[in-house]
């Protein structure tokens, strides 16, 4: 198992849940990525798309873990050529694709890539997330014909939001199903 954990605006590190996520894949003997990505209080699009073409093609990993910010990423991605499928792509609290924050308006507006470059596809968002609603949430599950998770009162399913240790991703990322073997 190679997995590939983005962060989104302003990073993820302890005690958010993908930084929890990583050092239990590592415990586990599977192969994680978590790059900090470059400037991430102040992104820029162009950056951002630069350095992670090149960590996909130097780590070549089966399994994407987006958090956020890191989901409208994933779609500027797949407007690339040399863009490779993986196994599974999870889009943790994917913001709004019209999202117009000031910091972060080079990667708006945003649509959905016809080709999302995964083979399954899990969408997990929060009920009362302030960056999507469940509405655009539902639209892209559908448009990309992938499982949808709706967690009641969890915010932006991060830190702030009591999102450390979620033995929820954890089980989804390490499962792989018989048929699904690398």
């Amino acid at each position: 198992m190679k997995v590939l954990i983005l962060h989104g605006w302003g990073g993820s590190d302890t005690p958010h849940w993908q930084a929890e996520l990583a050092a239990t894949i590592a415990k586990n003997y599977g192969t994680v990525s978590f790059p900090l990505l470059d400037n991430c209080h102040f992104p820029s699009k162009n950056r951002w798309v630069k350095q992670v073409k090149k960590i996909l093609k130097d780590f070549n990993p089966d399994t994407v873990v987006c958090h956020s910010l890191a989901n409208t990423l994933w779609f500027w991605l797949c407007e690339e050529i040399e863009m490779t499928s993986v196994k599974k792509l999870f889009m943790v609290s994917p913001p709004s694709l019209t999202t117009k924050e000031k910091t972060i308006k080079t990667f708006f507006p945003c649509s959905m890539p016809k080709h999302i470059y995964a083979q399954n596809i899990h969408i997990i968002v929060s009920d009362d997330d302030p960056w999507v609603n469940m509405y655009e949430a539902q639209t892209m599950a559908t448009h990309y014909d992938a499982t949808l998770t709706i967690i009641q009162n969890a915010g932006h399913i991060n830190a702030e939001s009591g999102y450390g240790k979620w033995p929820l991703i954890e089980k989804l990322v390490l499962h792989t199903p018989r048929n699904d073997t690398l």
